[in-house]
């Protein structure tokens, strides 16, 4: 298998396309990237810019650059001594606008008799054999909004297809609407009476059955013939949770790919790792993303921000916003599980419902992967029954059913087990990632996707640990710091972990600055203050975007599906208090600048970190110059590259000041790529590095196997306690070339104020080793 040295991230849409991604390869192969990795390139919903809304798997998106696009860029890569990683999304499928795709259109003109109605995942009998379509306003007489057109059903901009024989001149669009195989009902009944599983909450993205052969066949029959041509080398595994049978997935994905390298874009909870029968090498790095994010954070700040942001305890936090999601937006995939259970299961309903809706909310990860992580449902039931000891008879009588054991062996393949595992998921990602992440303020830098925030610091010493696993279990998993999916961008963070260490400063900015400007809701307050802080100064426009999507996804002062008008008045009068009110725009001024330069610091130790660890190093598209960007959309905003070709051409052979233009980040990111590309020899082991004296705690090294990586860390606290001091760094005999400044260092003990002269990083190259 051909496996990348590291790779970077492009975002294609219309307005970047492939071509465009292959007239940057000289550019990627400049900065020392290996592989290219694309965001998805099959034909999407018209006008999407990230392309998970796949609406015809067989063929290259025209508005992405089309099959003639692929091609120009795979010759680029390949010329260039490039490969090409690709993201796909099996899971899904974009339903937006049915005529768009032709397997939907079908599936609604021709209802369970269409070839196509298998392919989908839908309980037809729950709805009387219509499929349930939430696209009609609140009006309870919205059908009468309905006219016919073209041979189409319309309602305002949307139109749906006419079942052959339903349709005679004179009848009224409300009656040929009831004759259809699907019913057009209100958006606000999707939460409870939906009847198709969707990707998460989303209405417009219908889940696959890739489990089906012919369904495999035929929306990876492009994917296969990339590989047939040499086209592309990796996929990258779009929400494997959502699959029904992820291992037999990857297992097929295996046999078509040719045994290529693929990862899958998978969460893990701290302890958890890939079931080990995946034929995949690992993840796509969040996992190292919270590895790495910790190293920067004071941990003896934990308790007066825990203080300071008034949280309840999180675990907590994350139970009631899962069963908030189970019992709300995702309460019709509760209902189905339900009505798969067996007419003998001596559960009424309600019950059930209560019973099942409590599970998901104590499951401890994502899902699992029966018979792979059966543990995880008793360590859910076990919680359950702590909380609702009045549900114990209906847990005794359920765990039996969800774990298939029922059925024996093969049980686990039942289709309730299957839907459970693929439901708790679902709920994860939106009670935690989406809810919570929004409400737990005490260091936001720590909710990150695949992140657990009430983990604060992680130590050196467990850092090195977990490096040495990553080394022994999954060397070639993806390492990320920024993804099109973070809630914050890795500059962002490390800005705002800088505030654990003045946290008592912080604390009583955010004080001064709820009573300048309240908002009545301290814990969103602190968390916008925190994104203002780690992106000063942020464009108003962009400012107020993010805190609009903060509050909505909180979901505790305003909602998405119901808007507090007068709250987000007052939001967005923080917002601009930000900027226009003299005393809370100096606190806020104050504390950016107080961080700033830490917060560099901490960039740059986290990026070399990053590409130096145990793993294959992503760069996510724009971040080897600074990038404070927030969630998305924010952080799939155009890249200026011509800045960037600016970069590596003004580049000179010595250093280049650590300041706002970003030229030391860029020089960090080049050197480390074009190390790892250029010398692999040089990374094939891992051990660390040891420091002595009075800020030894402030050093963070490891040894590759030739190269060695250094940073500095808790800069502000290296700096009230008086600098270095002597500190001493240990190095093995021999002679290192510091490939940031090109000084030379002999081994033995160095003092780290040598090496970190220039920068606050180093990378060392042993000479021997060459």
């Amino acid at each position: 298998m051909r496996a990348p040295r590291s790779t970077y991230r492009l975002q294609l849409h219309e307005g970047f396309t492939l071509h465009d991604a292959a007239a940057l390869v000289p550019y990627l192969k400049d900065l020392g990237a290996d592989w290219v990795y694309l965001s998805p390139i099959l034909t999407a919903e018209r006008g999407s810019t990230h392309g998970y809304d796949v609406t015809d798997p067989s063929a290259v998106d025209p508005a992405r650059g089309g099959p003639e696009g692929l091609k120009a860029l795979a010759d680029a890569a390949h010329e260039a001594g490039m490969g090409v990683l690709v993201d796909i999304v099996p899971n899904h499928m974009g339903v937006a606008t049915p005529a768009a795709n032709r397997w939907w259109y079908s599936v609604l003109q021709e209802g369970r008799q269409s070839r196509y109605a298998e392919a989908f995942d839908i309980d037809w009998e729950a709805a009387a054999g219509r499929l349930r379509l939430p696209v009609l306003g609140e009006n309870s007489d919205a059908l009468e909004d309905l006219r016919i057109e073209d041979g189409q059903l319309h309602y305002y901009e949307q139109s749906f297809p006419i079942a052959d024989g339903t349709f005679s001149p004179g009848d009224t669009p409300r009656e040929v609407h009831d004759r259809q195989h699907y019913e057009l009902v209100s958006w606000r009944r999707a939460d409870d009476e939906l009847n198709y599983r969707r990707f998460f909450g989303v209405n417009t993205l219908a889940g696959v059955r890739v489990e089906v052969p012919w369904v495999f066949d035929e929306t990876h029959a492009e994917i296969g013939r990339w590989f047939r041509e040499g086209l592309v080398d990796g996929l990258r595994i779009d929400h494997p949770d959502g699959l029904a049978d992820p291992a037999g997935y990857l297992e097929q994905l295996g046999e078509l790919s040719g045994g290529a390298y693929v990862l899958v874009e998978k969460i893990l909870e701290p302890g958890e790792k890939l079931p080990g029968r995946w034929p995949v090498a690992g993840t796509t790095g969040y996992d190292a993303l919270a590895e790495v994010d910790r190293l920067f954070v004071d941990p003896q700040a934990a308790a007066l921000l825990t203080d300071a942001s008034d949280a309840e305890p999180y675990r907590h936090m994350i139970h009631d916003t899962k069963r908030a999601v189970a019992d709300g937006l995702l309460h019709s995939e509760v209902q189905r599980l339900v009505r798969l259970l067996p007419r003998d299961s001596g559960l009424d309903p309600a019950t059930a419902a209560d019973a099942i809706a409590e599970l998901l909310a104590c499951f401890p990860v994502y899902r699992s992967y029966l018979p792979d992580g059966a543990a995880y449902l008793e360590e859910a039931a076990l919680n359950a029954r702590v909380r609702r000891p009045d549900l114990e008879p209906a847990f005794e009588l359920l765990l039996p059913l969800l774990r298939g054991d029922r059925a024996g062996t093969t049980g686990y393949l039942d289709e309730l087990p299957v839907r459970f595992q693929q439901t708790s998921g679902m709920v994860m990602a939106k009670g935690v990632e989406d809810t919570a992440f929004y409400r737990y303020s005490r260091l936001t830098s720590l909710n990150e996707v695949g992140a657990d925030p009430s983990l604060f610091a992680l130590e050196p010493h467990d850092l090195h640990l977990a490096m040495l696993v990553r080394q022994q279990d999954a060397p070639l998993a993806m390492t990320t710091l920024s993804t099109h999916d973070t809630k914050r961008s890795e500059d962002t963070r490390a800005r705002i972990s800088v505030l654990s260490e003045i946290p008592q400063r912080w604390s009583e900015a955010v004080t001064e600055l709820e009573e300048l400007l309240p908002l009545g809701d301290r814990p969103l307050a602190d968390l916008l203050w925190q994104a203002l802080a780690g992106t000063w100064p942020l464009e108003r426009e962009r400012a107020h975007a993010y805190a609009e999507k903060a509050a909505r996804e909180a979901g505790q002062s305003t909602t998405w599906t119901a808007p507090d008008e007068a709250f987000e008045k007052q939001l967005h009068a923080l917002v601009d208090g930000a900027y226009d009110h003299p005393e809370a725009n100096a606190i806020l001024v104050s504390v950016a600048e107080r961080i700033g330069s830490a917060g560099r610091s901490n960039a740059l130790g986290a990026k070399l970190v990053q590409l130096t660890m145990p793993g294959v190093p992503d760069v996510y598209q724009g971040t080897e110059l600074w990038d404070h960007s927030l969630v998305d959309p924010d952080n799939r905003r155009p890249v200026d590259y011509s800045l960037r070709t600016a970069a590596a051409a003004a580049e000179a052979g010595t250093p280049v000041p650590v300041d706002a233009s970003g030229a030391a980040k860029f020089h960090v990111t080049r050197e480390a790529l074009r190390l790892r590309r250029d010398r692999p020899e040089l990374f094939t082991g891992y051990s660390a590095v040891g420091t002595e004296g009075p800020a030894a705690e402030h050093v963070f090294g490891f040894d590759r196997g030739g190269a060695l990586t250094l940073v500095t860390r808790l800069p502000l606290g290296l700096e009230a306690s008086g600098g270095w001091r002597g500190t001493l760094v240990h190095l093995a005999p021999g002679t290192y070339v510091d490939r940031l400044t090109g000084r030379r260092h002999e081994g033995g003990s160095v003092e780290a104020a040598d090496l970190f002269q220039h920068y606050p990083v180093a990378l060392l190259v042993r000479q021997e080793a060459s």
